[in-house]
This record gives C-alpha cells, structure tokens and sequence, in this order.
C-alpha cells in the first residue's frame, strides 16, 4: 500500500478528510501489526511527530477519541482493542483501496454471459416455458398477445400467450484461500504478508457484501494448515513455520467436497517451495532444494483437487527458481492457473481473477 505525501497535504486542510487520511493509515497498520491496536497507534503517534500529521486542530487525542466515539476500536483494561465493526472497517477499507485501483470494467455485479433462471430481472422477454417462475410473466405483454389474437368469447389468456422477463444467470463460487504464515512470508526484512493479508480481508467482504450465496473458507498454512473465521484473520501472523503446501490444499479440498456450490476453487497465495510434510504423524522437514518426498506428496493432491474438479490458483510473490519450477508442475497437473507476481500487483491479479472466474456457467 502506497501513502503519498501528496495525499496528505491535500487533505491537511480540510478536518474531515484528515480523519480520512488518518483511518485509511490506521488500518493499514493494523493490518500489518496483526489487529494490535496498542501497537498500530504507537507507530501512528511516531509517524504523526515526526512528519506533523497532527496539530492543534487535529491532535493524537482528538483522533484517538474519533475512534472511540466511531465504535472502532474500545478501551478496556487492558489497553485499546478491535471491535467487530473495527474489524469490518479494516476489511471495507481494503476493498475500497483495492477496487479503486481496478479498471471499471472489473467492477459490479458478476455475471455469465448467458441469460435464463436468475437474481436480477432483464427488460427483454420471451415465451413462457414450463418450468419458468411465474413471478417473470410480463402481464401487459401476455394480455396484449391475448388481444392480438383475439377470441368470440372474450378475453381468455392462454399459455401461448404468456411472456416471460430473461433474467441474469448467476453462478455461486466456493472458495478456499490459502495463505502462507510461514517465516518467509517477512524473511530478510521483506514485508509479504501485509499485502497478502490484505487481499484476503478484502474478498472477504467483497463475498461477504456482495456475493451471499458464495462461500469464503480462509485456510492458514505453515507446518500445519488451519480453518480460520473471517473475524480471525485481522489477527493472523507469521510464524517460526515452514510451508506445508500438502496440507493446505488437503485441507481444502476436504472442505469444498462438502460444499454444494457447483463452481469450487482454490487461490493459494505463497512466497516458498513446500518444505513440510506429515508422514506417520510426524512432521518431515526439508528447507533446502525441491525434496522429492515432500513434492510429490503435494503433486499428488493437486491431483486429487483436479478429480474432484477443483482448479488451483496460484499466486507467487517470489522469484525463488525452486518455487517457480515448483508451481509450473503443480498447475500443469492441477491443469489450474499460476500467476507470478511482484507484491505490487498481487492484490489486482486476484480480484480481476476472482470476478472472471465467477462469469461462467456450469451445465
């Protein structure tokens, strides 16, 4: 996430979007320092002294009380702690920031091409056909084709006679994002799981608002992989973990064979080969080249997801030559999709993935 100065000296003299500005920092550093309040503000405050984000207008205080009043954050004893509807801002806030980057045709409602059964009413009709829901008849249309047609006993309305609206066809996607807390993710300095982080509290409330009959299972992996809630992951950080690919994608393809959404999908986002793996309940490790015993296992259930028609997403936010080589087999047996990208980009590549993908239908 960029924060220009620009930004904020266009906003300095205008009170409201100073609170604005300030939220906008604010969540961000929430996000980076896993939903801690105490920790964010800290960092706020220093970055506030130190470039005059605050001043007798507008102080710390003010906008420490701004939050309170907001119900963002409360107070308690020990010390000042998300709220839900902080946790909600957090995720609003990462897909307003996100979609405002997208080019416009990306944005609104996802559709498939294809007209028939749906949510949303169109204006053209057609003949009614068995089957088609009697809240579509166009009853001005039918009883003027019953005019048209005319009758020596009066006005009788005939199935020939009934039209119904089209309608858009939706299609309703099942989703495992899979997020990598491993040690590399902030390996020699390089912040990857902020942004990662990010583009899943964003889908998150992109499903959440927007597509309700669309299922979002958030899946954590490092030595192990865990299910975590949507109210969890503002939380979430980096561990002393490796990367156990094959128990993420087992994970959840166990999870989406349960679903009776008829579109299912992974998106795995990762910065590092496997390097993990649990064999006769203990944990396998191997950090050094693509190991053989650990690769194959997870080929192996990157097959299985394709049996079961769930394709993965992969999408890399390293350059490491093992992971690339890594990724190109799992996508090539998965016959799935691999997206190498620098972290700049990997919040676009997802969305515009996730909108595109959802605009097909499954017969």
């Amino acid at each position: 996430m960029r924060i220009r100065y620009l930004d904020w000296q266009d906003a300095k003299h205008h009170l409201g979007d100073r609170f604005k500005f300030l939220k906008r920092l604010v969540s961000y550093l929430l996000i980076r320092e896993d939903g801690d309040v105490e920790r964010a503000l800290e960092i706020l405050k220093h970055l506030g002294d130190r470039h005059g984000l605050f001043d007798d207008d507008l102080t710390f205080e003010d906008f420490k009380k701004e939050l309170l009043e907001k119900r963002l954050v409360a107070q308690t004893p020990r010390g000042f702690s998300l709220t839900p509807r902080g946790e909600q801002f957090i995720r609003t806030d990462s897909l307003n920031q996100i979609f405002s980057n997208l080019k416009s045709e990306a944005l609104g409602d996802h559709r498939t091409p294809h007209t028939g059964r749906g949510a949303e009413r169109l204006s053209e009709t057609r003949a009614y056909r068995f089957g088609d829901d009697i809240e579509n008849i166009d009853y001005i249309q039918s009883f003027k084709n019953a005019m048209e047609r005319g009758a020596d006993d009066g006005l009788t309305l005939r199935e020939a006679d009934l039209e119904v609206y089209e309608a858009e066809n939706f299609v309703s996607v099942a989703t495992c994002l899979l997020l990598d807390v491993s040690h590399s993710m902030v390996l020699y300095g390089e912040d990857r799981i902020t942004p990662a982080k990010r583009v899943a509290l964003a889908l998150a409330e992109l499903i959440l608002s927007r597509y309700p009959k669309d299922a979002l299972h958030i899946i954590l992996f490092g030595d192990d992989a865990k299910e975590i809630s949507v109210h969890d992951l503002a939380y979430a950080g980096v561990g002393p973990y490796h990367t156990n690919t094959h128990a993420a994608l087992r994970l959840a393809r166990r999870i989406l064979q349960r679903k009776k959404h008829a579109n299912k999908q992974i998106f795995m986002i990762t910065d590092g080969k496997p390097s993990a793996l649990w064999e006769s309940g203990e944990l396998y490790i191997n950090s050094f080249g693509l190991d053989r015993k650990i690769v194959n296992k997870t080929l192996d259930e990157a097959a299985e997801c394709r049996r079961y028609g769930i394709p993965i997403t992969t999408f890399m936010i390293a350059s490491d030559p093992y992971l690339m080589q890594f990724v190109e087999n799992l996508t090539e047996i998965n016959q799935g999709r691999a997206f190498f990208s620098a972290l700049g980009d990997l919040e676009h590549m997802v969305f515009k993935d996730y909108i595109n993908n959802r605009q097909r239908r499954v017969r």
